[in-house]
């Protein structure tokens, strides 16, 4: 479906636009309802006269391209298209279900006039916003056979009942949102040909954190990402976001909205949910990229990540001194890494979670005290360690591509993109830094920020 309009002072309609997942179902009809029942406009359908449309600025038709449900898609029942449904009802669209959309006039060209057709009441339209004066002009010929005539309605009528986005009573079909995905059959079909997904977790106090890092993946065009919601104000949030989002049972309760930073007990609690869904994760044979929301995402990290081996964990460090090993007792962070779906590192990972379960701490030290033993006991160079047990590698990344949030004062550049992007950074970790606000203060006003949330939208 293609829809055109002219510009002008008058809007196309008086609705608000819902953050919709464009090709993916339901945006266009929900656009043409608010036309219709704005009322602001003449609707009509051209399709029997438009055969060609060539667009008038191609320069930018790479950038634009959107990749759209086909038709078994949308039968099957697809996330994408059941989030937009609902997000049309939440959005006014009360009426999908009841407008008769057999009832828009249909645009015909015959003997070189152009004419509207109301098919529903058999009838042709003498009346042209703004051109009167060509309606008023005799019917053509090939419109005054009474047989010719009936034909044709009959035939738009036929259309409109098979129509393949249109019901027999000219209503368009919509699905009721069920709620909740589960985590198994968004890995389905979200994950990549690697069957390599992106996790990040994040409760309701970091939602607009998210969705930057959301926005951001989408404009370096990943679409494998999966997102843990931490209580039910974000799953919410998140489906009206149009984002896979699914509700984890494990997560704990009463999570502080602005008390819940690193150091904090709730912090401490909210780390190991991390590491045991991507345990779980990795059990159902899935490649996993566990990523904070803090982390901004330069470039796509997975080409070189997934050219780490099995029994393999890449892992980013936390040491921010330019002249030491970068992995020295407890450098590994765990708010960043890469973990293949394989024997060893289901093993190392289940060691891993069950320090930390038993643990005061966070899950971080788990992770190196587990990996790479007390005191660094089983390190291997200066960016490696083996664990024992499994012979699985911990492999930290380079902080020249992965840099921590203390690493080179990144953070505190004039320009802060401008020395990332010099340096050849792939992410930078907005961490190394205590309170949500500061966090997201420092984050925005660096210009590493893709969201807007006055109008819930992706920054152009």
């Amino acid at each position: 479906m293609v829809i055109a309009w002219n510009n002008g002072a008058m809007p196309l309609h008086h609705g608000v636009l819902p953050p919709f997942l464009y090709g993916k179902g339901i945006h266009n009809h929900w656009l043409i309802n608010e036309a219709l029942s704005s009322g602001l406009r003449f609707v009509f359908d051209a399709s029997w006269t438009i055969s060609n449309i060539a667009l008038g600025d191609s320069r930018h038709q790479s950038n634009c391209l959107v990749k759209s449900s086909n038709v078994s898609d949308i039968e099957k029942g697809s996330w994408e298209y059941d989030c937009n449904s609902h997000l049309a009802a939440v959005y006014g669209l009360s009426s999908l279900h009841g407008f008769n959309y057999s009832a828009v006039m249909k645009l015909v060209k015959c003997d070189g006039q152009y004419l509207l057709i109301n098919a529903t009441e058999d009838f042709l339209h003498t009346y042209a916003y703004k051109r009167k004066s060509l309606w008023k002009r005799h019917i053509p010929k090939c419109w005054r056979s009474k047989t010719t005539l009936a034909c044709v309605f009959r035939t738009i009528k036929t259309q409109n009942e098979t129509s393949g986005c249109s019901l027999k009573d000219g209503s368009v079909h919509t699905k009721t949102l069920k709620l909740s995905f589960s985590l198994e059959s968004l890995l389905a079909i979200t994950a990549d040909e690697n069957k390599t997904v992106v996790l990040t977790v994040a409760g309701y106090s970091y939602k607009d954190m998210l969705m930057s890092w959301v926005c951001r993946l989408r404009r370096l065009r990943i679409t494998n990402f999966l997102v843990s919601s931490l209580d039910y104000e974000t799953y919410q949030f998140s489906v009206m976001q149009g984002l896979p989002v699914f509700n984890d049972p494990s997560a704990p309760s009463n999570i502080s909205f602005n008390d819940c930073h690193f150091g904090t007990e709730c912090f401490q609690r909210v780390t190991k949910v991390k590491s045991r869904l991507v345990l779980k994760i990795l059990k159902l044979g899935y490649n996993v990229l566990l990523s904070d929301v803090d982390v901004y995402w330069f470039k796509n990290p997975l080409p070189l990540l997934s050219t780490f081996g099995p029994a393999t964990l890449a892992a980013q460090s936390d040491e921010y001194n330019q002249t030491r090993p970068i992995n020295l007792p407890r450098r590994l962070n765990s708010g960043f890494y890469f973990a293949h779906s394989d024997a060893p590192t289901i093993s190392a990972m289940g060691k891993v979670v069950r320090h930390a379960a038993t643990s005061g701490l966070t899950e971080q030290p788990s992770f190196y005290d587990t990996l790479c033993g007390e005191g660094g006991s089983t390190r291997k160079g200066d960016n490696r360690c083996v664990e024992p047990a499994t012979n699985l590698t911990v492999h930290f990344l380079d902080r020249n591509l992965f840099p921590n949030g203390a690493y080179l004062g990144l953070w505190d550049r004039k320009n802060v993109k401008s020395a990332c992007k010099k340096q050849g950074c792939l992410v930078l970790h907005n961490n190394w830094i205590s309170g949500r606000v500061k966090k997201l203060e420092r984050q925005v006003i660096s210009g590493l920020w893709d969201y807007d949330i006055t109008t819930r939208m992706c920054l152009v």
